[in-house]
């Protein structure tokens, strides 16, 4: 973690030293000439951390974010990385923003040694993980981001991912990790499947509403639009800039994988079967998530009476933030942060209301609420590591 130590500071008055006395100029120097004399450290240093953490497939974006993160985080410290494809490597020549950063060499998950690890991030690709997760020790925390344990029912699990399910059994101690709707549960987990991207932007929003009975669980229609990181880091033909520049791609019309996440939280909420129309879009831009979701009041309602919900829901929550009424949620707002912003508008259509959520996809919609996760998993205030604000512009 890079440090900086300051032994003084110019100050209008004088030195002010790190007791924040200030010494009279006389005491330091003449009218005319200004020393500050300053001792800076910038060396990345490697502190022993009390929680040691693995993070599996570090060489995607998930697996730098959570990287990216971590290094402010005061008591988790990374002494495993892997990654097949770039197996020794440094996290710096695959990610050369992280260079600074001064962790062990990737490796390759065969050869992982996870007798110096207490707790891991699963940042595998989907189809892949419940085999890796059910071999690994029974003492670690997992916190997973893929969609392989998302799902409770694990014929529906086959279904939308065209495969069976590999742990089974596995799957039935799994708690499923959006954390502001399941704080309590989380808190004694040992795995948590990480929500996925949009399915956390539609519940923050919708959960609390259904669950108050002040919409109707029916004609929910959602519209999500996403930056292109959330196709991953994989080379594909469709995420090549000259498809995806100057241009919206509809995708997963119907069959979106996400639809039945979704449909699992907001049937848990209104404790019956939810359906819900849900079409994303992907953006020409490379992170950032919105969605904009057409819901049916309940009769007698309007919009003001679900804003106060909201309010109300999340007024101590740190990282969903109401909007104040009329203030319009742009993605600009929440980028690099685990922020999720949200508002709700009157539709022109009588009995129905519009509500817009956005998130950036890397952090709220995935790597920064598992590491919110896994504060809580480990009893750590769940802010810890997380308070950087929005980047802007």
């Amino acid at each position: 973690m890079t440090t900086a130590t300051f032994s003084s500071i110019f100050s209008p008055t004088g030195c002010l030293r790190k007791d924040g006395v200030s010494g009279s100029k006389a005491d330091t120097w003449n009218a005319k000439k200004v020393f500050v004399k300053c001792s800076v450290s910038t060396k990345t240093q490697k502190a022993e951390k009390e929680v040691r953490l693995g993070v599996l497939g570090a060489s995607g974006y998930t697996g730098s974010e959570i990287v990216r993160l971590l290094a402010n985080h005061p008591h988790f410290g990374i002494t495993l990385m892997t990654a097949d494809r770039k197996a020794g490597q440094s996290i710096g020549s695959v990610f050369p923003h992280l260079v600074s950063q001064d962790l062990p060499k990737m490796v390759a998950i065969k050869d992982a040694d996870f007798s110096d690890v207490d707790a891991v991030f699963c940042c595998l690709p989907h189809g892949t993980t419940q085999e890796i997760i059910k071999g690994l020790p029974k003492s670690l925390k997992i916190v997973d981001l893929s969609a392989d344990f998302r799902l409770r029912d694990i014929s529906e699990y086959e279904e939308w991912y065209g495969q069976a399910h590999r742990a089974p059994e596995l799957q039935k101690e799994v708690v499923y990790g959006l954390t502001e709707i399941l704080r309590e549960e989380i808190k004694g987990a040992r795995l948590v499947a990480n929500p996925g991207c949009y399915p956390t932007s539609v519940q923050l929003p919708l959960v609390p509403l259904i669950k108050a009975n002040l919409i109707e669980p029916k004609n929910i229609i959602i519209d999500s639009k996403s930056g292109v990181s959330g196709a991953g880091r994989g080379a594909k033909e469709a995420n090549l800039y000259t498809e995806i520049a100057e241009g919206i791609y509809s995708y997963g019309v119907t069959r979106h994988r996400h639809v039945p996440e979704i449909e699992q939280g907001l049937s848990d909420a209104a404790s019956s079967k939810v359906t819900v129309s849900f079409t994303p879009h992907l953006m020409p831009m490379s992170r950032g998530m919105q969605s904009t979701i057409y819901v049916e009041l309940a009769p007698g309602l309007n919009f003001k009476d679900l804003h106060q919900h909201l309010k109300l829901s999340y007024e101590d929550e740190e990282f969903v933030v109401v909007l104040e009424e009329g203030a319009v949620p742009r993605t600009h707002n929440t980028r690099g942060s685990n922020y999720c912003f949200i508002n709700v508008f009157p539709d022109r259509i009588p009995g129905r209301a519009i509500i817009i959520s956005v998130i950036d996809n890397l952090v709220k919609g995935a790597s920064g609420q598992a590491l919110q996760n896994l504060n809580v998993m480990m009893g750590f205030p769940e802010n810890t590591g997380l308070l950087y604000q929005p980047l802007f512009p």
